[in-house]
């Protein structure tokens, strides 16, 4: 198809084409209202938070901007083995694209609150990268249905990573911080729903095709609305008011283990 049958046949299906436009509307709102939380920070540290965060929503409605109009979406034959073999379905590649540059930043100001040093970061988002770029791989990939859900496997390796930093690394750093009562709140947030994407991943016509692509796409989105926005809103209220015990951090990132001050490794 033609990108321009592509955009008839997503206007076409009004879910579909929702769940798309409310994500910009919302990205767009969220940029508005991030940059008015944070005209008066002043702090460094809290800063980057801001604008690692800000970027969240800025790639968001670009993504999803890039959806709606067909650029990143393609229909694709499906494999012999697959629930909906030999026929056309529609993917949306472009969100993983989105998820590669958004997800990392999340991460980036989550390690910037929880005081983690700079191995653990690079690490996690190096991680998460190739988290998305082997879902990537598993959405495209049509002549194997074996070869998808190795690459689905691979992707969920990636993401256990994630999760062990999130839930053992960065907890006790940012005990060590002083910020654990919201790194707490925002890492259950977070873990929660991202748990989500590669169940709905498996569920939808991707993978078992037990949800339809519509169905799956407002799966999407609902958890981008909250994964994204209402987290970034919730971080950034707190780095607001606490400028001060976020400016406190030791001048590097991280701790080394015990009472002592955040280092650099």
């Amino acid at each position: 198809m033609t990108q321009t049958e592509v955009y008839r046949e997503i206007r076409a299906d009004q879910l579909l084409n929702l769940s798309f436009w409310a994500n910009i509307a919302l990205a767009g709102l969220s940029i508005l209202l991030f940059v008015y939380m944070g005209r008066n920070v002043e702090d460094p540290r809290s800063q980057l938070i801001f604008v690692a965060t800000l970027m969240v929503p800025l790639v968001s409605i670009s993504s999803y901007l890039g959806l709606a109009s067909g650029l990143t979406v393609s229909f694709l034959e499906m494999p012999a083995g697959h629930p909906l073999a030999g026929e056309e379905v529609l993917t949306m590649w472009g969100r993983y694209l989105t998820w590669a540059l958004s997800t990392p930043m999340i991460l980036l100001a989550l390690g910037l609150l929880a005081g983690s040093n700079l191995t653990k970061l690079f690490t996690v988002i190096v991680m998460d990268i190739g988290m998305c770029v082997t879902g990537l791989a598993a959405a495209l990939t049509t002549s194997s249905y074996a070869l998808r859900w190795f690459w689905y496997a691979i992707s969920c390796a990636f993401f256990a990573v994630v999760l062990y930093v999130l839930l053992v690394e960065w907890s006790a750093d940012a005990e060590v911080a002083g910020t654990a009562d919201i790194f707490d709140t925002l890492k259950i947030l977070t873990v929660v729903l991202w748990l989500g994407y590669p169940i709905f991943w498996a569920l939808g016509a991707e993978g078992f095709a037990v949800l339809d692509v519509a169905y799956t796409s407002w799966a999407y989105s609902a958890m981008d609305i909250v994964a994204k926005y209402v987290f970034a809103f919730l971080l950034l209220r707190w780095v607001a008011s606490n400028e001060r015990t976020v400016s406190d951090m030791a001048s590097g990132l991280g701790s080394v283990g015990g009472t002592t001050a955040p280092t650099d490794d």
